[in-house]
């Protein structure tokens, strides 16, 4: 009991001592105190003009809906809090009119509060800004929402965690055997969780480096579809023959990645063989011929065609055109007519394509051959 009264006396001591020196530092330095107390009041108010500008700049921005650095930054003014403006503001009045040092220690432990975690806030919308403005628009508010959500709330957490610390040690806490520890549980728990966080980190590459979207066709080791959904640990896609396949983000994004939703055009080979006994005129006259039927498609346009090799039964001719569209479905069905046009081509004209065939003769001891073979030109005139 004695200690407590002996706790409580000291502390009325201690705030008459307070009072005491307040009301001498007020009758002693009242010029000094109503100069600084002037601009203190003029730097509160060009923050709060320039608070109120970056809500205006907000409005105006933001109807666009998609973050870029002007709306950022107004973001950024907007969020300057009012405690932070009138200890900013109180910070100039003690520092430039002799306060006593009890009194300016409490305004500057106040002002150290306000700027860490105004410092945090502004840092934050900064960090976030930036994170929408790569993302897009689209992205952020579709699959990857959960992604983006999980930044804000890591960053949110890293930032004031640093700003509690700093206040910490500003107020003369040790903070030395915190930082280790919270540096030793972060090793632990990131040893604890390496496949989760490298799935999710490749999910925020994902995000960032864009290398696909949800709808895009892509190919990767063997399988071709569509991509379906993009979460946190894991990609969807719906393969073409039906059935989803799962793939791990940080196993997807090792692989080499295909994404036919980029190109700008489809291109098709189309090898093909003819017989051996077309004219040498045919065969020279054979690429236009192909460079007609192409062209006469709208969204078709030839490439190169020509002879490749002499095959054991064919000639081996090798066709190339480009069909503009990102459609597989169009670009097959473009593939498709123009086939067709170049079989009824050839109809028309007497080439006919080759297959796989063998033709054996019989031959006598002398030579000649023996019956039934064509007979040479020579023996038949």
């Amino acid at each position: 009991m004695s200690t407590a009264s002996e706790a409580t006396q000291n502390l009325s001591q201690k705030s008459v001592t307070l009072a005491n020196q307040a009301g001498d530092w007020l009758t002693h330095n009242s010029v000094d105190i109503l100069i600084a107390s002037g601009i203190g009041i003029a730097i509160a108010l060009v923050l709060i003009g320039i608070r109120s500008l970056g809500g205006r700049l907000m409005g105006r921005a933001g109807a666009s809906g998609d973050p870029h650095w002007r709306l950022i930054f107004a973001r950024v003014l907007a969020k300057t809090n009012i405690f932070f403006i009138v200890m900013a503001s109180a910070e100039l009045v003690a520092e430039h009119a002799a306060t006593p040092q009890p009194i300016l220690r409490i305004v500057e432990i106040l002002f150290v509060v306000a700027a860490a975690f105004q410092a945090a806030v502004w840092a934050r919308e900064l960090v976030l800004g930036y994170v929408e403005h790569r993302v897009g628009v689209e992205d952020n508010n579709g699959t990857l929402g959960s992604a983006v959500g999980l930044i804000r709330l890591l960053v949110t957490v890293a930032l004031f965690a640093i700003a509690v610390i700093l206040i910490l040690d500003n107020v003369g806490v040790n903070v030395t055997g915190l930082v280790a520890g919270l540096g030793i549980g972060g090793i632990a728990i990131g040893l604890a969780a390496q496949g989760i966080f490298s799935d999710l980190f490749a999910a925020l590459a994902i995000i960032f480096d864009k290398p696909f979207r949800r709808g895009d066709a892509i190919r990767i080791d063997g399988v071709q579809g569509n991509v379906e959904d993009i979460g946190l640990k894991t990609t969807r896609i719906r393969a073409i023959s039906g059935e989803q396949v799962v793939v791990s983000n940080a196993k997807l994004l090792e692989q080499q990645i295909r994404n036919y939703a980029l190109l700008g055009h489809r291109r098709f080979t189309i090898p093909f063989g003819l017989v051996h006994q077309l004219p040498a005129d045919t065969l020279a006259a054979l690429p236009d011929m192909l460079r007609d039927l192409v062209d006469a498609h709208d969204k078709a346009s030839f490439v190169r065609c020509g002879l490749t090799a002499f095959g054991a039964s064919s000639l081996d001719f090798e066709l190339q055109f480009d069909v503009h569209t990102i459609d597989f479905e169009e670009a097959f069905e473009t593939r498709h007519l123009i086939l067709v046009d170049i079989a009824r081509r050839f109809t028309e004209e007497g080439i006919a394509f080759a297959y796989p065939t063998q033709t054996s003769f019989t031959a006598a001891p002398d030579g000649s051959f023996i019956l039934p073979y064509a007979k040479p030109k020579e023996e038949r005139g």
